[in-house]
């Protein structure tokens, strides 16, 4: 590994060492006795200087479809947490052929990873809606690297902001078409921070009451949160068959 610089930092008194490498990663260097050997401990969820932190990149990739094996970016960002292959791949089980012909509403849209999903499964069209701009700029790369930017249309705003103004709500087949057609029925998938479900508990709720008035009837709603939320409480309860856990994510889908 190649050093760049080094920093001091005092601890318990102690005067404390950090090596910075070309990829921004932490080498802590414990204080010790004169007589001990060094002793270094790589710390490889932590990046010096970074707020929120930063962990190892995943590998994202598609799951089925024709888009089966496509790679997305993903810088390993904290305030982004794309879900699970493994968890991905439960929840369009669940969906199974529903998915077809739909068009996408990703409310916390990240990577974009829920979305291409899936159109590589069939769904024809989707907004997309992401208000961290370095995330949304990575969410355009991934969509253009498909060549999916003709059907998906990104917005950089707050989710619940959006839901409640229904004018930005998509009317027509494809958000480029004006005329005047019948409104596919939408696939909306809701993943935001776990926290969320907690902190603006109310917000969420209200989210979905905002957008039920505007989905068309036969329209999906896919739920992701941990198990401090209770799937009871949402304006339309899921059936048992349902509501599925993936440690630490839990998946409920209701219809419209």
């Amino acid at each position: 590994m190649k050093k760049r610089k080094e920093k001091k930092k005092y601890h318990n008194q102690e005067e404390t060492f950090f090596e910075i490498d070309n990829n921004n990663q932490g080498i802590f260097v414990s204080p010790v006795p004169q007589s001990a050997a060094p002793l270094t401990r790589k710390l490889k969820n932590h990046s010096i200087g970074s707020e929120p932190a930063f962990k190892e990149p995943l590998g994202l990739r598609i799951i089925g479809g024709r888009f089966r094996g496509s790679k997305l970016q993903y810088i390993g960002d904290n305030r982004v947490r794309p879900m699970k292959d493994r968890v991905r791949e439960a929840v369009f089980n669940l969906i199974g052929p529903d998915v077809r012909g739909r068009h996408v509403v990703d409310l916390f849209a990240g990577t974009g990873a829920l979305t291409i999903e899936a159109i590589s499964r069939g769904a024809v069209s989707a907004t997309v809606i992401e208000i961290h701009f370095p995330t949304a700029a990575l969410l355009r790369q991934n969509l253009e690297s498909l060549g999916l930017l003709t059907v998906c249309e990104i917005r950089k705003t707050d989710a619940f902001f959006w839901a409640k103004n229904q004018e930005e709500h998509p009317h027509n087949t494809d958000f480029n078409n004006t005329n005047k057609i019948p409104k596919r029925p939408w696939i909306v998938f809701c993943s935001p921070p776990y926290d969320f479900y907690v902190n603006r508990q109310t917000e969420i709720l209200e989210m979905f009451y905002h957008l039920l008035d505007s989905a068309p009837l036969g329209s999906l709603f896919v739920v992701e949160s941990d198990n401090r939320f209770n799937f009871d409480i949402l304006p339309v309860k899921p059936l048992p068959n349902k509501i599925k856990s993936y440690p630490p994510a839990e998946i409920a889908i209701f219809s419209h």
